[in-house]
């Protein structure tokens, strides 16, 4: 890491499939000139390092302000490595989803504004959750996450997804992965067990929080999703309550009880979460609202089994098949960029 007496420098961690490289780097070099900081560090991202490596030689070199321009899988591996650094991450929006900048509230149309931001901004934590892997084999590897991590349906929807079709259109491509999921999809047996955080002493504020295990659960579901935040495209909230400061895990079980089941699926994430709960008496009226085709719990940790492996994924990136997913959240872990005056801001 740089030392007090050392020019700060920004790096730019970036997709050149994805993003204008040589765009990106002029506006890097212009403002970090600006600032009177040293001259920037510009990695390109690859199919042997999605990000995670680069990010970490960036922060051995002195990097003391990374910037992250690509999809979401390239923001999920760079915040990967950047977990529990101190050093601000700033996005720059430029994928299909841009599901982390949508839940913070970024500006989604000119990376301009977020370079700005790198030197002129303000930084905020946020939480970051770590899923564990167990697969068939009874190997095991560890990623981060910073929108959300799913087993079922949802991975292999996200599978299906052709990525022509998901260049061209955009997240509206994803509904062609759904259609050609849905029909080959079989609900599945999972055992879950949620941790919850115990109780602190009041007089006692410095003793940590122990954690609490419910005891394991059995449900037949079409997805678990395990949510960091919960804002997706076009205005659906697949989890209303979520925060990304809250040092918590959302979990949606989805459990649609046969074809028509799918349709109270979509009335709750759809009619009740994304366009009920923007009105005041709306909320009332959801929380009043009672259905089984999708089950909402909430806790500082989630571990989940399943007799056979299922497709997982973590912020869109396929990731394979599992046989057991244990996610838990590090609060505070990433220190984000937002503009100055941002509703985030301090």
């Amino acid at each position: 890491m740089a030392t007090t007496d050392q020019p700060r420098r920004a790096a730019l961690v970036f997709n050149p499939v994805k993003v204008d490289g040589r765009r990106l780097t002029a506006l890097m070099t212009t403002h970090s000139a600006n600032a009177g900081w040293a001259e920037p560090i510009l990695l390109e991202t690859s199919v042997e390092d999605p990000g995670q490596g680069i990010t970490r030689r960036a922060l051995a070199d002195g990097a003391t302000s990374v910037l992250v321009a690509g999809g979401d899988g390239t923001v999920r591996a760079v915040a990967e490595a950047m977990d529990g650094s101190g050093v601000p991450l700033t996005i720059l929006p430029s994928g299909t989803g841009n599901l982390l900048a949508r839940n913070i509230g970024l500006p989604l149309v000119d990376p301009e504004v977020m370079v700005r931001a790198a030197f002129e901004g303000s930084t905020t934590p946020i939480d970051i959750g770590i899923a564990a892997l167990r697969r068939a084999d009874g190997s095991t590897e560890e990623h981060a996450f910073v929108v959300m991590a799913g087993m079922g349906l949802d991975a292999a929807m996200i599978a299906n997804t052709s990525p022509k079709l998901k260049k061209r259109m955009g997240w509206v491509a994803y509904i062609d992965g759904a259609a050609r999921s849905l029909p080959a999809a079989k609900a599945f047996r999972v055992v879950y067990q949620l941790m919850t955080a115990g109780e602190k002493p009041i007089a006692d504020d410095k003793q940590p929080q122990t954690q609490t295990q419910t005891r394991l659960r059995s449900a037949k579901i079409q997805s678990i999703l395990i949510a960091n935040c919960g804002a997706l495209p076009a205005g659906i909230s697949l989890f209303p309550k979520a925060s990304i400061a809250d040092g918590l895990l959302d979990v949606a079980l989805i459990q649609p009880s046969g074809p028509l089941g799918w349709i109270g699926v979509w009335r709750k994430v759809w009619w009740e979460n994304s366009v009920l709960r923007r009105f005041r008496a709306g909320v009332r009226l959801a929380e009043h609202r009672h259905g089984t085709s999708v089950l909402y719990l909430t806790g500082i940790g989630v571990e989940a089994a399943v007799g056979e492996p299922r497709a997982v994924q973590l912020d869109g990136d396929e990731l394979g098949d599992a046989t057991r997913i244990y996610c838990t959240v590090h609060p505070g872990g990433l220190l984000v960029t937002v503009p100055a005056g941002h509703a985030l801001a301090g």
